[in-house]
């Protein structure tokens, strides 16, 4: 008879440990399957863009695409590759307007305590979009389309309007100013959207011209990279290299046009405010925290009801707290590996080749060729010598305006610097160079 203690003890002590055992399986199962898919392998070329694309179509996960599309665009505009810098902006913006218009499952999913923010679908944070908004808006704007470069500056200011921080809420200055001068080329009045920008810029800008035919664009400068910081790696911050370029200058004929920095990148990604994700962040950081302290109890209460236990045997009496230690244990058990599984880190994934400064430029021209020079100044407003770029502006006449696109790293095809899909361009040599 003295027997069926023990027996329900060991039942209890055996139900315990199965259900501990069955729920660490299961973490370990959830955190196996959200593991990356195997995919195929990428035949590398040496070629930045062709492997940017090659990796894009054969191992990306489809919730990374709109990354590759920025990347690609990016690298392809300073080729002068515009038929597929505008194919990889059109594939962004479409994927990220639906998901925009509402969350899909991935958005839901990382919301939970045990997905982490990467595994919903990327569209960048808000000076990402801007962005991919004023590459489009640019490139439309030398296919003759006024009109569309129109709504996709306003579309960049739209995107910005998402910070948290309502006093750095739509404050970029080139979108604005380009919708006005858009406007003015279409018949309007741009002066409003003129003044916005003249504010968001907080200096004197250039008045427009309306018989402008030449736009020239220019950026220069590392933009700002991502990283984690804070308890648990749930803060999404932003660093970025000191600025080695002040500005820059087209000498063309006689006419030395400056091009100052009118938008910082740098800057929109540190005035962006909170996140709703960070809030949701901060939520699984306390609940990790919290069951990571109720499991540190309940495993201290085990080994003292044990070590109980332990003390009784030794003077030769009967347990009195197998049954507890047993549950208790359990409970530490699964209130650690909740705790472990709990997925708190920020999104780090970033269009990491984005330029910091941008800059732009109407001229009147006549139609014809011109031999130019840009020059990238220094902080002491010296030119650069290794950053210095020979080009010739083409002025027909025919088709609208005459855009010009200028960049820091416009550079032959280089090879690619890591053909690791996951670090494809590597946090020095982002640019490409």
């Amino acid at each position: 008879m003295t027997t069926t203690p023990n027996r329900a003890g060991q039942r209890a002590s055996l139900t315990a440990i199965w259900f501990a055992g069955c729920a660490g399986l299961a973490l370990l199962l959830d955190g196996c399957m959200s593991g990356p898919p195997a995919g195929p392998a990428v035949h590398y070329t040496g070629d930045l863009l062709t492997d940017l694309k090659a990796e894009r179509n054969a191992v990306a996960p489809p919730k990374d695409r709109v990354l590759w599309d920025y990347r690609i665009a990016t690298v392809a505009l300073r080729r002068e590759a515009y038929d597929e810098a505008k194919n990889a902006l059109d594939d962004a913006i479409r994927i990220m307007g639906g998901l925009l218009a509402g969350p899909d499952d991935a958005a839901r999913r990382a919301r939970s305590l045990f997905a982490a923010e990467s595994e919903k679908t990327f569209v960048g944070e808000p000076y990402e979009r801007a962005m991919a908004y004023i590459y489009r808006g640019m490139l439309y704007w030398r296919d003759g389309e006024a009109d569309n470069a129109r709504a996709c500056f306003r579309s960049a200011e739209l995107a910005d309007s998402y910070t948290e921080d309502r006093f750095y809420r739509a404050d970029w200055v080139l979108p604005d100013y380009l919708d006005g001068l858009a406007t003015l080329k279409l018949g309007g009045d741009g002066s409003d959207a003129f003044a916005r920008a003249e504010q968001s810029a907080q200096r004197k800008l250039p008045p427009y011209r309306k018989d402008a035919n030449v736009l020239i664009f220019c950026e220069y400068d590392l933009g700002p990279e991502k990283y984690a910081g804070g308890a648990g790696g749930a803060q999404l911050h932003f660093r970025a290299d000191p600025p080695q370029v002040r500005s820059a200058r087209l000498v063309l004929g006689d006419q030395i046009v400056s091009l100052l920095p009118w938008d910082d990148v740098v800057f929109q990604a540190t005035t962006r405010g909170g996140r709703v994700m960070d809030y949701i962040l901060g939520r699984k950081v306390v609940f990790q925290q919290s069951a990571s302290t109720i499991g540190d109890a309940a495993l201290t209460g085990a080994v003292i009801a044990m070590g109980q236990d332990g003390n009784r045997r030794s003077e030769g009496k009967a347990p009195q707290h197998e049954e507890a230690a047993v549950a208790m244990a359990a409970i530490g058990l699964i209130s650690k590996g909740i705790a472990s599984a709990t997925q708190t880190h920020a999104d780090t994934r970033s269009w990491v080749n984005l330029p910091r400064s941008l800059s732009f430029a109407a001229l009147a021209l006549p139609p014809g060729d011109y031999p130019a020079t840009v020059e990238f100044l220094d902080q002491k407003d010296d030119p650069q010598p290794r950053r210095t770029q020979h080009l010739t502006v083409q002025v027909t006449g025919e088709g609208g305006d005459t855009v010009v696109f200028l960049s820091e790293f416009a550079k032959k095809p280089v090879p690619s610097v890591n053909p690791d899909p996951s670090s494809v361009v590597q946090p020095r040599n982002r640019q490409g160079l």
